[in-house]
């Protein structure tokens, strides 16, 4: 390691250069797994983010002649006629890799499983926004993350999925008191007790 850049370097050298297939860290986490030659990146490489994502290009001496970003789930980032949750396709890239599920099991994120988020706030997909502090949160809540305009502010709101206020799913109906009374009596008659 460095002490007065903060990188590591783990690979050949040759001559005091970074020589051969290496791998380098820089200070903010991200990692470059690929070729050197006299010190520069030159061959095939990758610049690996924290968050999984990759650019993965052939480089030349130093310069990414050509490559492409892949996210974390590999979805293959495309800057000119992208299709991924376009308006004509509003699929997940889970549902693009491995098919919808069936009515009732749809995803609410990516994920199978979405990050739990506090009740009120939205999910923003890197964390939640709280509209009480205007911050966007880590999801453990330890972290903040960002700021939003008015903007982007009304655009979590119309889009994202919200923190219920009850523990009701949208669709799902409380029972009314006498609907309540009327199935916990049915139970009794029936000899089943009642929490």
């Amino acid at each position: 390691m460095s002490t007065w850049s903060g990188t590591e370097y783990a690979g050949p050298e040759k001559n005091e250069w970074f020589e051969g297939e290496g791998r380098f860290k820089f200070p903010n986490g991200v990692v470059y797994e690929g070729e050197f030659r006299k010190g520069e990146f030159h061959g095939e490489g990758a610049l690996v983010y924290p968050n999984g994502g990759r650019y993965q290009a052939r480089w030349e001496r130093g310069y990414a002649v050509e490559g492409k970003y892949l996210f974390a789930d590999e979805l293959l980032y495309e800057d000119k006629n992208w299709q991924y949750v376009s308006q004509g396709d509003r699929r997940f890239y889970t549902e693009v890799k491995q098919g919808l599920h069936p009515a009732g099991k749809t995803l609410l994120t990516n994920e199978a499983t979405p990050p739990s988020i506090p009740k009120g706030t939205y999910d923003y997909g890197s964390g939640y926004f709280d509209p009480k502090t205007e911050q966007i949160m880590s999801y453990d809540g330890k972290e903040v993350l960002s700021y939003v305009t008015e903007l982007e502010e009304r655009w979590i709101k119309e889009h994202c999925r919200k923190g219920f206020e009850d523990d009701q799913l949208p669709g799902k109906r409380s029972q009314l008191p006498s609907e309540a009374a009327a199935a916990a009596a049915a139970a009794q008659g029936a000899g089943v007790s009642q929490p």
